[in-house]
């Protein structure tokens, strides 16, 4: 099981190794500061804390030939495309108080959404995909977060610890998970309630 995500900047791969266990690599461009590009490599086993490596570069033409040149390293030792059909997609879903978007509501959204974003990218166990509010029932409201994971359980796992530490609400956390390909089969995987009823 592997999968490569490519755009012009960035190489991200995953393969289950001969011990069942499902590892990534990943590298892309930086060229955010002016003057200074880096080619980073970051690998690890998903879920896990990753490496990192960068290395400074003279142009992004030398460090997109790198990058090529990673994607093919990668290639040849057994990575190859997971599809959407094989990955799936988890729901962190915070209980808001009422169906009106407060500021604190929109605040829980961009911190919740900035927090997993980097948690998860640097353990290799999903890329958040949207944000979404939701009108609820009895006056109340949601705010759903949509991510991309290769492994649901490593995913769940990641984002309760993230949220925890983050201080964001776990109380009002449920997380929920669906073939990627088949969002109405969403079961709920961690409840306030301990319920396996989910519902966006």
């Amino acid at each position: 099981m592997s999968s490569t995500e490519t755009d012009s900047n960035i190489v991200r791969m995953y393969q289950t190794d001969d011990a069942g266990t499902l590892v990534f690599r990943e590298a892309w461009v930086d060229a955010a500061e002016p003057d200074v590009i880096f080619f980073v490599v970051n690998h690890g086993t998903v879920g896990h804390q990753s490496t990192s490596q960068d290395i400074t570069v003279n142009s992004e033409e030398e460090a997109l030939g790198m990058l090529a040149a990673f994607e093919a390293q990668c290639l040849a030792d057994g990575y190859a495309v997971l599809g959407r059909d094989e990955q799936f997609v988890v729901v962190a879903q915070f209980a808001l108080k009422n169906a009106r978007i407060t500021d604190r509501d929109k605040y829980l959204a961009e911190k919740a959404k900035e927090t997993l974003v980097a948690h998860l990218a640097w353990r290799g166990s999903g890329v958040v995909e949207k944000t979404e509010f939701v009108d609820g029932q009895h006056g109340t409201g949601k705010l759903n977060i949509y991510i991309l994971a290769p492994d649901a359980a490593r995913a769940v796992a990641n984002i309760k610890v993230c949220i925890r530490d983050a201080k964001l609400d776990f109380t009002k956390l449920s997380i929920g998970v669906a073939p990627a390909t088949d969002l109405a089969a969403i079961k709920a995987k961690h409840s306030p309630t301990g319920g396996t009823a989910f519902t966006l």
